[in-house]
Order: structure tokens, then sequence, then C-alpha cells
């Protein structure tokens, strides 16, 4: 039973090690998300809460709404 343990560790070791210098230092730099400052500011539509991007969205009166109808609706209630 000892010798079946040591062997499940020392193949469990040996795919961690694997695992982790197979990839090469290049390549991770290329997987990681875009930074924070690349994506566009967020904002919220007045009428029903959902969040886009600024640059989608429209606006009437320092508010913005996620479509025209929403626009012409106005602003939601307040119990969000």
């Amino acid at each position: 039973m000892l010798r079946l343990l040591f062997w499940i560790a020392l193949i469990a070791a040996a795919v961690w090690f694997w695992r982790k210098f197979k990839a090469p230092v290049a390549s991770n730099q290329s997987n990681r998300a875009p930074r924070e400052q690349d994506a566009s500011p967020m904002v919220r539509c007045a009428h029903c809460g959902v969040h886009l991007p600024r640059d989608r969205a429209l606006s009437l009166q320092q508010q913005w709404y996620c479509s025209q109808a929403h626009l012409e609706q106005g602003p939601g209630s307040s119990d969000r």
C-alpha cells in the first residue's frame, strides 16, 4: 500500500512539473487578458440598470441608456 501511494505521489509531481515548465514564457504574456486601461468604461442604463460600454450607450441630461426605447421611456424606478 505504501508503495502504491509513493508511485501516485511521484507521478503527480512529475505531471505538475511537466505542466509548469512546458509552456514558454512568451506565450504566457500573449494569453493574458487585456489590461484594465485598454477596456472601455462601463455605464449603467438609467431605466433598466444593465451595464454596457460607454461608446455604445445613449446619453441624455447626464444619464445613460442602453437603447432608444429606454431613452424615450426615461429613468426607471429608483428601487434598484
